[in-house]
């Protein structure tokens, strides 16, 4: 399993409650936020992997190659797994939404979670071990399930903070005002009133 997955439940959580509050739209202004960021990083790795090494350091350019070379393909799959899942992800939230209107909150998070999560393992496993030649395919069928077993576990586990969340930010903002950005967004998302 990758230790990628370690971030995943901060992702679920702000994906549901933005989703909630601020719709496609709010997820989407998230998600490019978010991939510009990787995309930056990359870019700093890219750098930093073709400067060549100190003769002082004590690790030499093979290792340091070795370590975030491979890095590369672990986050163009990123990218990729990570744009591909957030946008089926919004689809599938307002869809279980559109049927189950306010209530069902666990629902409409964990079903899109259960979709999104499945299409983002396959898709970051595949790209950053199995294209390159790192995994078997049997290897990466293995990994990329035990991810998405972890991630699926994780999204159940983390259910109570969601309504967690909603209550605070209810708190925070009053529930009249909270329900009211909740409902304005539902009827801008599904058409429901």
């Amino acid at each position: 399993m990758s230790i990628g997955i370690i971030p995943w439940p901060v992702v679920f959580l702000t994906t549901d409650i933005i989703n909630e509050y601020y719709g496609k739209k709010g997820v989407q202004r998230l998600t490019f936020l978010t991939t510009a960021l990787i995309i930056f990083a990359f870019i700093i790795l890219f750098i930093g992997i073709n400067i060549p090494a100190s003769g002082i350091s004590p690790v030499k350019d093979p290792q340091f190659q070795a370590v975030f070379g491979q890095s590369m393909w672990i986050i163009v799959g990123s990218i990729i797994a990570f744009l591909a899942s957030q946008f089926i992800d919004v689809f599938v939230f307002w869809m279980v939404r559109k049927q189950t209107g306010h209530k069902m909150i666990w629902l409409r998070a964990t079903g899109s979670t259960l979709v999104s999560q499945l299409i983002d393992s396959f898709i970051v496993t595949g790209i950053a071990f199995w294209l390159p030649g790192k995994l078997s395919f049997d290897d990466f069928l293995n990994t990329a399930t035990t991810g998405y077993s972890a991630k699926l576990i994780i999204a159940i586990l983390i259910t109570p903070l969601i309504y967690l969340g909603h209550g605070i930010i209810h708190r925070y903002l009053g529930e009249p005002v909270s329900e009211k950005i909740i409902e304005a967004t539902a009827e801008e998302e599904t058409g429901e009133k």
